[in-house]
């Protein structure tokens, strides 16, 4: 992969995604002893970045590839964002599901017209069961993560952060599979090899973490996070071999640290954001990140349970 992969699912995508606003924030530049955007990516269709890598999946496949379907596995925000991908695109869409998703998500990517399927599934078994769909129904399966082409979709946040501010030192990021993560850390350091990427994880999900460390994919089992967007038990092997190259480096926060940021986050920003991308600002909040100087903070996702939200609020 390279930097032209990520321009041509820019112009691929552009014409049905927001361009969310990067925009500054003096009370928490204050707190962290930087200069802080925030790439409000909460605001994004389907309330996620994950629109941008499902739609230049979908929009890769044949016609013919397309009418037969398509299968994904997610605990929410990829359920949501190829559920409307495939909705804007006239695709029939199958969302495989946790039983203990949020029933927030879960009616949202039914809302957008997907089929979810939801008995039996849980953190390890829902990719088993998407594939036997798939291989049932003939159906093309959508990852979250490990594709080429999702990689490439979720890389369009950084083309959007550095027109809208060249001079950008640090940009920090959530990691659960490494899409995002690895997408952004490929286009930004491909523009300019002096910026810094940082990838955060919730310190129960410290798979990528260790990978990094180790110089291998790190399996761990299902953690436990309120940060369920990030709540992987292995980076991809796509995003993991552009990281271990291009990554400046992978910290983690505490569910404690999470609650902090989405809570400044909705009081001094006026932003909903979820846990999991709340993840940068947390990391900043928790010094985490040394001399980021100009820098940008990803916000991930923002659909929130509404009792995880008031937990927030209230801690």
């Amino acid at each position: 992969m390279n930097l032209n992969d990520i321009i041509r699912a820019a112009e691929k995508v552009n014409t049905y995604i927001h361009r969310t606003p990067l925009f500054p924030s003096q009370t928490l530049s204050n707190l962290i002893g930087c200069t802080l955007c925030l790439k409000a990516e909460n605001l994004q269709r389907a309330g996620s970045f994950k629109i941008r890598g499902a739609l230049n999946k979908l929009l890769s496949l044949s016609d013919s590839e397309r009418g037969r379907g398509v299968v994904a596995f997610s605990s929410g925000n990829h359920a949501q964002g190829v559920a409307l991908a495939a909705k804007l695109l006239g695709v029939k869409a199958t969302i495989v599901m946790p039983e203990d998703a949020m029933s927030i998500k879960v009616a949202a990517t039914k809302g957008y017209g997907a089929e979810v399927v939801q008995s039996g599934v849980n953190a390890v078994t829902r990719k088993k069961i998407a594939l036997e769909i798939v291989e049932k129904t003939g159906a093309i399966l959508v990852p979250p993560f490990d594709d080429p082409f999702i990689v490439a979709g979720q890389g369009t946040v950084a083309l959007e952060i550095l027109q809208d501010w060249s001079e950008v030192e640090t940009i920090v990021v959530p990691l659960g599979g490494g899409g995002l993560s690895s997408g952004i850390t490929l286009a930004a350091t491909s523009i300019n090899p002096k910026i810094r990427v940082y990838a955060v994880e919730p310190m129960a999900g410290n798979d990528g973490q260790l990978s990094l460390r180790k110089g291998q994919i790190v399996t761990i089992a299902p953690p436990k996070t309120i940060a369920d967007g990030a709540s992987t038990t292995a980076i991809g092997e796509i995003p993991f071999s552009i990281l271990r190259e291009k990554i400046t480096n992978i910290v983690t926060v505490s569910d404690e640290a999470l609650l902090k940021a989405v809570k400044l986050l909705a009081i001094y920003c006026k932003l909903v954001v979820e846990p999991t991308g709340a993840l940068s600002v947390a990391a900043l909040l928790q010094n985490q990140i040394p001399n980021s100087g100009k820098t940008v903070a990803v916000l991930s996702g923002g659909n929130i349970a509404p009792e995880i939200l008031a937990q927030a609020i209230t801690c």
